[in-house]
């Protein structure tokens, strides 16, 4: 069974299946915000979601994280440092691309729904 969490026109929020919620890239609603302030916004997104699912980010898997400028890569690891469970690393890369305009930072994450 496949589960969709917010379908949308061209995809959706996340989609569930065999215990494994994967999220779309998300990236932040104010993008006059910095690199550090696009990526809390992200984070607080993300939370969102995978409580909607049933999860949290101690069972993120996998979170790729595409940067608009590698120079701010420190920046943007400073709020992720702060937020992640560091008893609960997940799998990560961070690579930089181009986004569209104004837009940072985009992150997608795999977490596990189940506990074990």
């Amino acid at each position: 069974m496949v589960e969709y969490i917010k379908p949308g026109s061209w995809s959706s929020r996340a989609v569930i299946h065999n215990g494994v919620v994967y999220l779309s890239g998300v990236v932040a609603d104010d993008k006059t915000l910095s690199m550090a302030g696009q990526t809390e916004q992200i984070l607080k997104k993300i939370d969102k979601v995978l409580k909607k699912a049933g999860s949290d980010k101690t069972k993120i898997l996998s979170a790729v994280i595409y940067l608009a400028d590698m120079d701010l890569k420190d920046e943007m690891n400073e709020v992720w440092i702060s937020w992640i469970d560091p008893a609960h690393l997940p799998a990560r890369a961070a690579v930089g691309v181009d986004l569209t305009l104004g837009t940072l930072v985009e992150i997608k994450v795999e977490a596990t729904i189940q506990t074990t």
